[in-house]
């Protein structure tokens, strides 16, 4: 949703695949597609693996365990060892660390044993690294958020229930200040792990849109599960102040 919504604003798509493939892995290809929800116009973003070209991907991969996973130090020296940039390289490394460091708290196992099942997966890989690619594209200097929200209840995983927020958003938010609103009519989680280890590093400061700067163009993208509500992120880009 991150990045559809960067691709929204205007990041090249055939850029973002070059800086994309710094990375050195291959096994996937990616989709843009611009389409309306609500009859508001939006990017949905894909990141589609061989095996799932035959019946669609769906972006639960957060919590599936098809997918084949990566300690996290694999994780690091992959990205390490890539042509990315070094902010990149840095901010995406950042993002792996601090989901690990709560998974390992999670399921009490030392930080090296911490096995990626969907973090680890490619997709995901690719999602973490595109977020930063994509920001740095637009040459992104400061991001600011609004409180984020999540649903409540429990949903179902492969080793079981787990309650909503998941533990590892639960874990992540241990020593920070930032917000999260529970919406009580949303039986599902709207925050992934992914997504608050993206927010935790990449966000700068929390709080209602700017009211003295000047927006230059917003964009939308969409999330593939059905939240019973408008699934999608919307992103602003403001003229940065002298």
């Amino acid at each position: 949703m991150f990045i559809g919504a960067l691709l929204d604003l205007g990041v090249d798509f055939e850029q973002f695949k070059q800086e994309l493939a710094k990375l050195g892995v291959t096994g996937y290809t990616l989709s843009q597609k611009r389409e309306a929800k609500s009859n508001i116009y939006g990017t949905n973003f894909d990141v589609i693996l061989p095996h799932e070209k035959d019946h669609g991907f769906v972006e639960d991969h957060h919590h599936a365990h098809h997918h084949h996973g990566r300690h996290l130090q694999e994780i690091l020296d992959l990205i390490s060892h890539s042509e990315l940039s070094a902010w990149v390289k840095e901010k995406s490394s950042a993002v792996f660390n601090e989901i690990a460091q709560a998974e390992a708290v999670v399921h009490h196992m030392p930080l090296t044993e911490v096995h990626f099942h969907e973090v680890g997966a490619l997709d995901s890989i690719v999602d973490i690294v595109g977020c930063c690619i994509a920001l740095e594209l637009l040459q992104v200097d400061r991001v600011e958020c609004s409180a984020l929200a999540d649903g409540s209840g429990f949903i179902q995983v492969a080793h079981g229930q787990m309650p909503v927020p998941v533990p590892a958003v639960m874990q992540m938010r241990v020593g920070t200040e930032i917000p999260i609103k529970a919406r009580p009519e949303v039986h599902t989680e709207l925050i992934t792990p992914t997504g608050m280890g993206l927010v935790k590093v990449l966000v700068d400061d929390f709080g209602s849109l700017p009211e003295t700067m000047t927006p230059l163009k917003i964009g939308y993208g969409f999330g593939k599960r059905d939240t019973g509500g408008f699934n999608a992120l919307r992103t602003v880009l403001f003229e940065k102040k002298n």
